[in-house]
């Protein structure tokens, strides 16, 4: 389940490009905040070939209702080279469609870009789509409107199970992160939403480690069928209606075999709050695929203490119920051994809380105010970027690239 590839990965973030391509790594500077044109991140980002993309700029970038693609691989977007305050990314976010990638010390806050209810502006805050080998490390995601921070792609490319898992996103990591905040009721065509991250169905090699998800109505994650994914050392504060959750949807594999996903849940904590659901569990589980599931060392509470269970179920319509009114699933939860080498901190709450998100050593109001909330069993689901603040407002600043900086934060290179 936890291959040696994600260990790499999970343990050492940014060690992803070969040896050779290491060090053929050209440096790219940013030296503007303009959203395109020379010397802008989505001219580094458009570039061929093995790089590194620094920072001589710290501000805001405005993206105008557009999306960074990224489909040039080999790349590191070492975010911590900015001077204060970092470069934040508004109106926007980032789609990852290439392998080998490490994206770190990044803030991406979408928000609504004033567009109206049900408008069907639906920006993610990061996605994977058909990607592998990528990193995504102490970033900080809020306001999305659709999903704050996910791996995706088709679910059934070619003909095979090995086809469907190679042609879809692979083998990433989403570790450190601030997922936050993603907005309810906004722009989104379907109405309600706020969803933190989804690993889709046959995505495999997913790694969720040290994040925070605070204020969030679902998706903390959502893996959906055939997925495969460790989510370890994580804390949960105000979920909505759902936590994690593991469905197989019926109608979307018709005509296929099921497949059973594969779920390490891990050492993390679930703070219940305002807006979390009476009754929830920290892993809810149905549709109609099977689970194979190693689950220790959780801790679920709701916002008065009391003790909330760790495994649920959906009462899914598809789902019935027997003569005496016990819900029935159409699919089952099978143990898994415990994995070996999965090394956690002791305390996760302070681990995560002073880790978490973009420069943390220098945190913005917007991330401070979420860690203060979520400590304080206080934060809310938000339905817009203006109930907390707005889009940020600040100064640009400049300063040359230093390449001490690229060993700043816990000996990434």
């Amino acid at each position: 389940m936890i291959d040696r590839r994600s260990l790499l990965v999970m343990t050492a973030a940014g060690l992803l490009l070969p040896g050779a391509a290491r060090a053929a790594a050209r440096i790219v500077r940013v030296t503007t905040l303009d959203r395109e044109g020379p010397g802008s991140l989505k001219a580094a980002l458009d570039e061929a070939g093995p790089r590194t993309i620094v920072f001589e700029v710290g501000g805001i970038i405005d993206l105008d209702k557009t999306t960074l693609k990224l489909t040039q691989p080999f790349v590191t977007v070492a975010g911590e080279t900015a001077p204060d305050p970092g470069i934040t990314l508004i109106r926007g976010g980032i789609s990852v469609a290439t392998h080998d990638v490490v994206i770190r010390h990044i803030a991406v806050r979408p928000g609504t870009a004033g567009m109206a209810k049900k408008s069907g502006f639906e920006p993610d805050g990061l996605t994977t789509t058909s990607a592998y080998n990528v990193v995504i490390d102490h970033c900080s995601l809020t306001w999305a409107v659709d999903e704050a921070l996910s791996a995706s792609g088709p679910r059934f490319g070619g003909a095979t199970l090995e086809d469907w898992r190679r042609n879809t996103s692979h083998d990433i990591v989403f570790s450190n992160n601030i997922v936050a905040n993603s907005l309810h009721d906004a722009s989104h065509s379907k109405g309600p939403h706020s969803m933190g991250s989804l690993v889709h169905d046959n995505v495999t090699g997913v790694v969720i480690t040290g994040n925070l998800y605070a204020n969030n109505n679902e998706r903390h994650p959502l893996v959906k069928g055939g997925g495969q994914a460790v989510v370890a050392g994580n804390v949960f504060a105000n979920p909505g209606h759902t936590c994690a959750q593991y469905t197989l949807v019926e109608d979307q594999w018709t005509g296929r075999d099921k497949v059973a996903g594969k779920m390490i849940l891990r050492g993390n904590v679930m703070r219940g709050g305002q807006d979390t659901r009476a009754g929830l569990a920290m892993l809810t589980f149905g549709g109609a695929g099977d689970l194979e599931l190693h689950a220790a060392g959780n801790i679920a509470t709701y916002a008065d203490g009391s003790v909330a269970p760790i495994i649920g179920y959906y009462q899914a319509r598809s789902d019935g119920y027997d003569e005496g009114g016990t819900y029935v699933p159409k699919a089952f939860i099978r143990s898994m051994p415990e994995p070996a080498n999965l090394k956690l901190p002791a305390n996760t709450e302070r681990h995560v809380y002073t880790n978490a998100g973009s420069r943390p050593w220098s945190r913005d109001p917007i991330d401070a105010a979420i860690i203060a909330a979520a400590k304080a069993g206080t934060g809310r689901i938000i339905h817009s970027e203006s109930e907390a603040g707005g889009y940020p407002v600040r100064p640009s600043t400049r300063r040359p690239f230093n390449p001490k900086t690229l060993l700043r934060v816990g000996g990434l290179e």
